[in-house]
């Protein structure tokens, strides 16, 4: 049974749907100001895998990941370039789609806009002004942190040296300011604005959550997702509203990832050290060796990212795609299915579910890939392998993935009887250490537009 780690009870717990086979899961997504960075997208493929992992195990999974295009840094970005809200924030929106295709990230079920969804936000702000957790000063209106019982229980904040009546209007701020916090802020010059329930002004960004995510999702809801910076005072602040509202349960289950160090320091563009996907390719990596990077480490740990890990993590997809080109290209000479692998295949389904299982252990997921790579692989050298093996093989692996999303596409290209020729002759020069002889005939092919590659496993090909 899947146990997850609580961050409200501080343990692991077994899941249990609300409703099941239904599971509701929603993710705190990007403020579209500006690229998101590699930190976020840790954030993103951990709910990714926790999504991908329930649909493994059965669960009809709606996932929502809000989009936050109005808040105090939005508005000060578009401000800046003196254009139109929503055109600064589409710029960004396109590209955070962009990275997600790139990274391997699974379509979320929905991704509410913010500013698609003011009214609700103001109704819910609406409620808490009647329910007297809520009081208007100065056109803005702020929640009343003393007026509900359990404020703090998530983040485990100490409220005993608050100030009665100390008021933060600022959408973001820091753990030790444990203060009344602003609902709807009144309209202000060169700031957009709405009509509503509450007045003219526009959210803050605490309420959008709570808004969009009971909207879709109902409340309570069984998983909420995001990285522990989010802990206090926004996740707090989420369950403070939504609860203090309705007077149910906000959410069931809290899954938190920790921090992304860079070379063992917080990433901050004043270091320099600050790094979006875009970062990652013009230095010749590939997004998918950063979601492997994430995956090598437990979501609950601190990763240090280094550009060095994440030449190691290219190197072991590069293997990994030489493995699966050679069970989807190679001719086995074993004449039937192997009992063997039947057996270590059975094996790795049941090892990988078992760490997945265990807090969505994906370290040890990975580590029983390649232990089954291995024992493939040995059976592969001894002969004992055939082509139905293969197909065994692949479809293992393939609904693993399905899960981890950390293969590489591998396209066998079909040569000609001349070519295969080609590369035998080839095989044997360098055999022989007659290696002008061979660069020759990989000349020559690629000149027909097939690119030569010489790995562990012999020679591939693709088309150039």
């Amino acid at each position: 049974m899947l146990k997850l780690y609580n961050t409200l009870t501080r343990k692991k717990e077994t899941f249990k749907p609300i409703k099941a086979p239904k599971v509701g899961v929603y993710t705190c997504g990007p403020t579209v100001y500006d690229f998101a960075h590699i930190g976020n997208f840790r954030a993103y493929t951990a709910a990714d895998v926790l999504v991908r992992y329930l649909r493994y195990k059965g669960y009809q999974t709606t996932w929502v990941m809000n989009l936050t295009d109005v808040d105090d840094k939005t508005i000060l970005g578009a401000n800046k370039e003196k254009i139109a809200l929503s055109s600064f924030t589409a710029r960004y929106k396109k590209a955070f789609f962009a990275d997600l295709e790139k990274i391997g990230i699974t379509h979320a079920s929905v991704y509410p806009e913010a500013t698609k969804h003011i009214l609700e936000m103001a109704e819910l702000t609406a409620k808490l002004l009647k329910a007297g957790i809520a009081y208007e000063k100065e056109g803005s209106i702020y929640y009343s942190i003393s007026k509900f019982k359990n404020y703090g229980k998530l983040a485990q904040v100490d409220l005993s040296g608050i100030k009665a009546g100390a008021r933060i209007s600022a959408d973001q701020y820091e753990k030790e300011d444990a203060q009344d916090f602003v609902l709807w802020k009144g309209k202000r010059e060169g700031e957009v604005a709405w009509k509503t329930e509450v007045g003219e002004g526009r959210p803050g960004w605490h309420i959008e959550c709570s808004a969009m995510s009971t909207k879709y999702l109902g409340q309570p809801f069984d998983i909420h997702t995001g990285g522990v910076d989010l802990v206090f005072p926004h996740h707090q602040n989420e369950i403070a509203q939504s609860e203090g509202a309705t007077g149910k349960k906000f959410v069931n289950f809290w899954v938190h990832n920790e921090h992304l160090l860079v070379e063992g320091e917080k990433m901050a563009k004043s270091r320099g050290n600050f790094f979006t996907l875009r970062d990652i390719e013009q230095k010749g990596y590939t997004p998918l060796a950063l979601r492997y990077l994430y995956l090598s480490s437990h979501h609950r740990d601190k990763l240090n990212f280094t550009w060095k890990s994440l030449e190691a993590a290219q190197n072991t997809l590069k293997n990994l795609e030489d493995f699966l080109f050679r069970l989807k290209d190679t001719e086995f000479s074993g004449k039937k299915a192997s009992k063997d692998i039947e057996k270590i295949t059975k094996k790795l389904t049941e090892n990988f579910e078992k760490a997945m299982d265990d807090d969505l252990s994906t370290p040890k997921a990975l580590a029983e890939v390649f232990e089954f790579i291995r024992k493939v692989n040995k059976n592969v050298e001894q002969g004992n392998f055939s082509n139905a093996d293969g197909k065994v093989v692949l479809a293992a692996l393939e609904k693993i993935d399905a899960v981890l999303g950390i293969l590489p596409k591998v396209e066998v290209v079909k040569l000609t009887s001349t070519q295969q020729k080609l590369i035998k002759e080839r095989e044997a020069f360098r055999a022989k250490k007659e290696f002008q002889k061979a660069d020759e005939i990989r000349k020559k092919l690629a000149k027909e537009g097939i690119l030569l590659e010489d790995t562990a496993y012999g020679s591939r090909w693709k088309k150039a």
